[in-house]
Order: structure tokens, then C-alpha cells, then sequence
């Protein structure tokens, strides 16, 4: 069971009151903003991305740039901290106010020790030796292991979770009253989610100091907050107790937002985006700017800004003039959608048969003396049909993304067999690939870093077809059938990436690869780090297109509720080995593999009630593949079922390998005792 936060007291430590934030070119992030946070109590501020959640937070902590225009008042402990000056700030700023960002904040050249002991100087005068004692404290206080070892590290050694939780350390080392965390958990597989919220949990209990979450993950927000704040166009439109506003939204943006989420409980529920585009934070109009996308809206929604109101239960507020009547959820939302699985009758598409891909550690270039063999993607097995879908899912580092890079290679490896619409890779000439990659396409992970920031979009989509030898005619012609494919205006071919939302970016990655009409289709995190209706509208794209295209997807992502809502068949990988694979219904309903129960039992749901009260398999750190792996099993460091064991049965993990092998009809697992329950 997650615990949650003790309830806060009535006294509130940070006070935000008519916040204003105004970028140059009179672009007003912020509209007004206001909340108050209580000793020890969690706030979530959630919504789409762009509206304001970390300009608000920027702003309380002084870091915004000095063309932004702040306005209003941001009192901690009654004391007024807009209009202080950098000095001032600087004092408040880790003794009372700390933050732990999005992306890495430590410089890449110090270790991650020294780092933090520098923060612990300057907030108490502590010898050096001291200094150091007491960041390896912290690192330990974050649920670090080994933390002596964290602390000699540099950051680029140290995995995404735990240079997170190196963060949350830093953070608190000057025993802040606040902690404001800006998407703590983005773009982060399940169980190292859970560790980071764990820690910052940890952190918070200890210290008593409020936490104000950033997010766009409402399951999170489920399972750890006391209250919740939504903000739409810069402007909070609704905030109240988590269960109050999830039990029962009053705006219909809550609601839409809800509907959005996809649930691993609800596997056959289609999520539904929120329709129509976030407003423009240039527009001047005074109105309720979620008018144009609400399926309520009345003449009254047009003529001004609607206050916050209460709205049923005491604390519970939304900004609507609908805001005494519950807005459904489920209404028109979760039909209950159940996707057209692949008959797996069909010729294969792709087959893999032992694929390895191996990497040496280097301890010196001159003279190159080899150390020892990162395991990347070691002897892995798979097909995919006609018309079928199959989802690789498993934590950072499994060798997900080796395995699609291997695969997109069309050519040697250093062990196993690649065949692509029944050709075997290593019998290709030059010519033959090229051909064949029309035929094989990939959708990249971040838009942002895949798409040419110099060129238009319209050029980005030509460019495939003119490496292929398309007429310039036939390009024309078939950029703007690319834009009305992915749901985009042609007129969106003039613009460049920068100038794109999130969810308009992966469309056009998606469009980029559909350009040259493959027939299967290579997905790396499709829907890593994008707000939850951007999601769900990615989802329904990838659905739809697959059924109107006839194509095949190997799919690649941590995001395992995403992936159920697309994949025919599932394969769990772990440190470069497959450990479970079968029918996509029979892996989540029925897991085998202790390793595959415990991902799905970090997967988050938006669903207050329910979240705090289902158990949680909590794995042990893992440090990443080993250069010299243990005989036997390699999950039995992690396995509770292992520990349970009686000594005479768990000798054979000790000893002997699991090979993939049949449990059931359809679903295959490496595991030595399939189906055993673990442990809590």
C-alpha cells in the first residue's frame, strides 16, 4: 500500500496570491495564480504542458530571467519574497526554498558528492571532511544504495533514477521549508518513478517540509498528493482535496484531463484527448480560455473570466459557471474499446533468433586494453506477424532501443539472425538494403532532437521521398497527404519544429516515417515525456493508422499502460535477455516472471481510492547490466519470490540459468518457478 502524506495543518507556510507572469512579445504565462501549502502537506499542480505550471514555480523561486515581468505577492512564513534582491534571494533560496529540476542540474566535470557538499557549505559553515560525511548522508536519506560510491561518481556514470535522486539530496541539503519538484519522474521507467517518489516521500516525512509536485502524471498525483491544483492557459481552474477533485471534477478541463489518462485497469478503454488546441498565451480576450474546447460552453463562458467557486465539498473550488454540477467522467470517454488483435495467421514480418549485441569496457585507448563486456542485448528471440503489434517493455538499460538499432542496421551482427519479410539481413548487397529500408521505418523517441530544426516541416517530409528518387511532382503532391494523414494542416508545412507543440511534433515524426508507405513500423518511446491528452491522441493515431494502413509495430517504451493500449503480443526484457513473452492479455492479466508483476505493479492509476490501497512490489536498485554476471538466475538479487524460497529450491536459481519456456497457452517466461506469488 502507498502511504500518503500526513494531513497538513490549517497554518500555511507558503502564501502565492495574484501571480503574473509576462514574457517578452506580451506572452502571459502566468494569469493570476494562487494557492497556499501547509507544513508537511503535498500540492500537485498538473495540466497540459504551457499552462504555467513551471513559470509559477520559476517565479516563487526567483529564477525566471530579468525580461520577465512578476507581479502579485509570494509570502513564505508571512514574509513578501517578489521585489527581493539577488542576495536577499540567495539566502532564501535552499534554507527555505529549494527545487529539484526536470533535467540533471549538476555540472558534468565535479562529482556528484563534491557537488553536494558544496551545496551543504553554503548553508552551514561545516569543515570539508564534514562537508562530505554529510552528502553521503543525504545520498543515503534519497534510498541510494552503496552511497559512498554515488558520491566519488560523476553524473554522467550514474542512471537516470539515480541522478534524480541525487538531485532530491542536493535539494535538501540546506533543510529547506519547501520543496517545489518540476516533472520529478518524466520520461523515467515505472520502478525508478517509484523510487524517485519514494525518496522525495522519504525526504519530505523527515524534514516536515511541504512539496509542491509538477506534473502531468495523475496517477502520481492519485497516490501522493493531499491536494491538487489544475491550471489551464496560466490560471488555476480548479483545486481541492485529490479525492474530491478526481471523485467528482467540476471543470470540464479536470474532467477532459481524466479522460485522457490511460489506465492499466481499464485496458479496453480508449483514452480521449481533449479536442482542439491549447489557447495562445498571447490572447488578450478576458473569457474562460477553455471555452473554445468545452463541450458546455454557453454564451455566459464567452463574456468574462470565471472565479474560482466552490464547488461541493469544503476546499473543493473550479473556475466555471458549471461548477455546482459534477461533469462525468466516464460520458462519452472509456467506451469500453476493445482493439482488433492480429490473428498471428499471417506470414512474419520480422524474425529474430539469437540476436546479440555485445560492447567491451575500455580502460585506456593507447594501448586499448579491454576490461570487460557490457551485455547490451544478449541472445534474444521474436517474431512479429502481418498486421500485429508487439510491444518490448522493461526498465531503463533493458537493451530495448539496442534491439530496434540492431534490427533497423539490416545487416551483420555479432551473433543471431535478423529476417525482414522473410530475407535474411546478412544476405543483402547494398542495393538490396536500400530497397528494403522503404520497407522498414522508425519513429524516434523526442521529436525535438529527430526533426531538422533548420528545415520546414515540408522538407523534412521530402526529404525521404527524394533519397528514394520521387519526382519533385510526386513529393509536392504527397507531403500535404502526409500532413492530413497524422491529423495536421497542410499549412503546417511552412512552419519549423520549433515552431510546434509537442503532440504536432511527434505528428510529423510520424509522418516522416509513413512517407515512403512501410509496412513495419519501428516505435523508440513514442510517448515519453508528453502530457496525457497528447498521449492519448498519439494512441489513437497509432491505432488508427494501423488499421487503415495494414501495418506492423514493434513497439519500444517503459510506459506499460500505453503499450496495452496497442500491443497483440508483449515481451519483458531485462538487462539485454527476454524473461517473459506471450499474448498481450495473458502477460498483464496473468504475469508469469516476478520481474514482469513487479513493473506492473509500479504502473501508477489516476484513481485516489484505489492507488493508496493496491499493493506494490518493491524491487532493490538495479545498478545496471554487470560486466560478470552470477551464475544462475540474474534477477534472484532482486527476486522477492526468490527470497522465500526454501534453501533446497532456491539452490536451483542459484545454479542454473531460466531459459524461456511455455507456462501457458501463449505466454512464455525465464523463470524456474512461474506464477509463484510474491511477496509484498
Amino acid at each position: 500500500m502507498i502511504a500518503i502524506s500526513a494531513r497538513a495543518p490549517a497554518v500555511p507556510l507558503l502564501e502565492v496570491s495574484g501571480l503574473h507572469v509576462t514574457f517578452a512579445a506580451g506572452v502571459r504565462a502566468v494569469r493570476g495564480a494562487g494557492f497556499t501549502v501547509a507544513p508537511g502537506e503535498v500540492l500537485a499542480i498538473v495540466g497540459e504542458s504551457g499552462a504555467g505550471k513551471s513559470a509559477t514555480a520559476l517565479a516563487i523561486m526567483g529564477l525566471l530571467p530579468v525580461s520577465a515581468h512578476v507581479t502579485g505577492s509570494v509570502r513564505l512564513r508571512g514574509r513578501e519574497l517578489l521585489g527581493l534582491g539577488d542576495r536577499d534571494l540567495a539566502a532564501v533560496r535552499g534554507d527555505d526554498l529549494a527545487m529539484v529540476f526536470q533535467d540533471s542540474a549538476f555540472t558534468p566535470v565535479y562529482r556528484i558528492g563534491d557537488q553536494i557538499a558544496e551545496a551543504v557549505r553554503a548553508h552551514a559553515r561545516v569543515p570539508r571532511r564534514a562537508a562530505a560525511t554529510r552528502a553521503i548522508e543525504l545520498l543515503a536519506l534519497a534510498g541510494i544504495p552503496d552511497a559512498a560510491r554515488v558520491a566519488r561518481a560523476f553524473p554522467h556514470e550514474l542512471s537516470g533514477g539515480l541522478c534524480r535522486r541525487a538531485m532530491i539530496a542536493m535539494a535538501v541539503a540546506g533543510d529547506p521549508a519547501v520543496i517545489l519538484a518540476d516533472e520529478p519522474t518524466s520520461a523515467l521507467d515505472v520502478t525508478v518513478q517509484a523510487q524517485v517518489l519514494d525518496a522525495l516521500q522519504t525526504v519530505q516525512s523527515r524534514t516536515r517540509a511541504a512539496l509542491i509536485l509538477i506534473t502531468h502524471d495523475l496517477g502520481m498525483v492519485a497516490g501522493r498528493a493531499d491536494r491538487v491544483m489544475v491550471m489551464y492557459a496560466g490560471r488555476p481552474v480548479e483545486t481541492g482535496p485529490v479525492d474530491a477533485v478526481f471523485g467528482g471534477p467540476r471543470m470540464p478541463y479536470t474532467a477532459g484531463l481524466l479522460r485522457s489518462a490511460v489506465r492499466l485497469d481499464r485496458p479496453y478503454a480508449r483514452p480521449l484527448p481533449i479536442a482542439g488546441p491549447p489557447p495562445s498565451a498571447t490572447d488578450p480576450r478576458e473569457r474562460c480560455a477553455f471555452e473554445p474546447r468545452c463541450p458546455l460552453a454557453t454564451g455566459e463562458c464567452r463574456t468574462a473570466v470565471p472565479p474560482l467557486r466552490p464547488a461541493g465539498t469544503p476546499g473543493h473550488r473550479a473556475a466555471c459557471v458549471h461548477a455546482s454540477e459534477t461533469v462525468p467522467v466516464d460520458h462519452g470517454g472509456y467506451a469500453h474499446d476493445r482493439p482488433v488483435r492480429a490473428s498471428n495467421q499471417g506470414p512474419p514480418v520480422l524474425e529474430v533468433d539469437g540476436l546479440v549485441r555485445h560492447y567491451p569496457l575500455v580502460k585506456s585507448l593507447l594501448p586499448r586494453r579491454r576490461t570487460a563486456t557490457v551485455r547490451a542485448v544478449d541472445g534474444i528471440d521474436f517474431d512479429i506477424r502481418t498486421g500485429e503489434t508487439l510491444g518490448l517493455v522493461g526498465e531503463s538499460g533493458c537493451g530495448k532501443t539496442t534491439t530496434l538499432l540492431e534490427i533497423l542496421r539490416l545487416g551483420a551482427h555479432q551473433a543471431g539472425r535478423v529476417a525482414v519479410f522473410g530475407r535474411d539481413t546478412r544476405a543483402l548487397s547494398n542495393a538490396e538494403r536500400r530497397v528494403l529500408r522503404r520497407d522498414v521505418q522508425i519513429v524516434f523517441q523526442d521529436p525535438a532532437t529527430a526533426l531538422d530544426p533548420r528545415a520546414t516541416v515540408g522538407a523534412i517530409l521530402a526529404e525521404p521521398l527524394r533519397a528514394h528518387g520521387h519526382a519533385r511532382r510526386g513529393v509536392s503532391t504527397r507531403v500535404p497527404e502526409l500532413l492530413r494523414l497524422v491529423g495536421l494542416e497542410p499549412a503546417l508545412a511552412t512552419r519549423h519544429p520549433g515552431e510546434l507543440s509537442g503532440g504536432q511534433g511527434q505528428r510529423v515524426n510520424i509522418a516522416r516515417a509513413l512517407a515512403l508507405e512501410p509496412r513495419l513500423l519501428v516505435l523508440d518511446e513514442p510517448f515519453s515525456a508528453l502530457d496525457v491528452s497528447v498521449q492519448a491522441a498519439v494512441i489513437g493515431l497509432l491505432r488508427d493508422l494501423k488499421l487503415r494502413l495494414g501495418l506492423s509495430y514493434l513497439l519500444a517504451a517503459h510506459d506499460l499502460a500505453a503499450v496495452r493500449q496497442l500491443a497483440d503480443r508483449a515481451a519483458v526484457m531485462r538487462l539485454g535477455r527476454i524473461v517473459e513473452i506471450g499474448d498481450a492479455d495473458a502477460v498483464y492479466e496473468s504475469p508469469a516472471h516476478p520481474y514482469t508483476r513487479a513493473l506492473l505493479s509500479a504502473v501508477p492509476l489516476p484513481d485516489p481510492p484505489l492507488e493508496r490501497r493496491r499493493l506494490r512490489v518493491t524491487l532493490r536498485d538495479d545498478l545496471g547490466p554487470d560486466p560478470d554476471p552470477p551464475s544462475g538466475c540474474r534477477f534472484r538479487g532482486r527476486c522477492l519470490t526468490f527470497a522465500t524460497l526454501p534453501a533446497h529450491e532456491g539452490r536451483r536459481c542459484v545454479d542454473e540459468e531460466p531459459a524461456v519456456r511455455r507456462v501457458r497457452s501463449g505466454q512464455s517466461a525465464a523463470c524456474h518457478f512461474p506464477n509463484e506469488k510474491s511477496p509484498r
